[in-house]
């Protein structure tokens, strides 16, 4: 399993190779099995099996998948009452049965979610992370810009999430990537993500792409483009192999906001500076084309 941890609270950077061979979240896709399910292990019945592995943790899981092609089958379904029951003891109530995960139809979606979404470990001293294991509330501190990483970064691959306030924004509220060095809090109330040449940052306050300290342009691209609205989910597209960060509102593709990003480890992240304000980031896994 090539998953090197990226510094200061453990947060790992994967690759599109480690998520193929091993999983792209702590154990969620599974790389093929050597054997073909000859022995004992091939000759239990599903129904034995599904109960054994419903009272088992992910990484167990993970390693249960590699034993043979009958044990891996049984893994695939990502509705079945192993992953139902995984989630049941990981993800709390309030995110299972409220609209955060909506556009996760799998159990094995959501888990995979929560592997990734914003760390209470990776983030300014003014913030944390609700029981919910999704969204990030900021403390009503004065003169302070606060943010926060996703618990996962990566180095390869196509990748979505979703973002969305869930209180008012402020003078500036950015969404967008960052490195490992980039900074997570800063006096006075500025646009942190894109205040130095470790962020990507688009500010839903005034529209402006931000990175090294400038702004970059206006996006979307287009005449009076709309202001964002509380409550309404944006899509964040990062395509490692095309070095790109694109966004999109809705079901409308909004264009590429960032090109050329360099070849390291990149974090989904946000920063606020509202107090009492909430965020909340879903990661969706790849991008669906079209």
């Amino acid at each position: 399993m090539s998953v090197a941890a990226a510094g200061g609270g453990g947060s790992p950077c994967l690759g599109a190779a480690a998520a193929a061979a091993s999983c792209s979240s702590a154990g969620l896709s599974y790389a093929t099995p050597a054997g073909g399910g000859a022995g004992v292990a091939g000759r239990l019945p599903a129904r034995v099996l599904e109960h054994i592995f419903s009272y088992l943790e992910l990484f167990d899981l993970m390693r249960c998948s590699l034993v043979c092609w009958h044990w891996n089958n049984i893994l695939a379904d990502e509705n079945s009452e192993v992953w139902r029951s995984l989630s049941s003891r990981t993800l709390s109530d309030e995110a299972l049965r409220s609209d955060i995960l909506c556009n996760l139809p799998t159990y094995k979606g959501k888990l995979k979610a929560f592997q990734h979404a914003l760390s209470s470990h990776d983030c300014s001293r003014n913030v944390y992370v609700k029981k919910n294991g999704f969204t990030l509330h900021r403390n009503p501190i004065a003169q302070s810009t606060d943010g926060a990483r996703g618990k996962i970064g990566f180095t390869e691959g196509r990748h979505a999430w979703e973002i969305w306030w869930e209180g008012p924004l402020g003078t500036v509220a950015v969404i967008g990537i960052a490195t490992k060095r980039a900074a997570m809090q800063c006096q006075g109330y500025v646009a942190l993500l894109g205040s130095d040449d470790q962020s990507w940052g688009w500010n839903l306050v005034d529209n402006n792409l931000l990175h090294n300290g400038e702004v970059s342009g206006n996006f979307p691209q287009c005449n009076n483009a709309p202001k964002y609205q509380i409550g309404e989910r944006i899509r964040v597209i990062l395509d490692m192999d095309d070095k790109t960060l694109a966004f999109e509102r809705g079901f409308e593709f909004l264009g590429i906001a960032f090109r050329g990003l360099p070849k390291v480890c990149l974090f989904p992240a946000v920063s606020a500076v509202y107090g009492n304000t909430e965020v909340t980031m879903v990661y969706l896994g790849k991008p669906l084309d079209g």
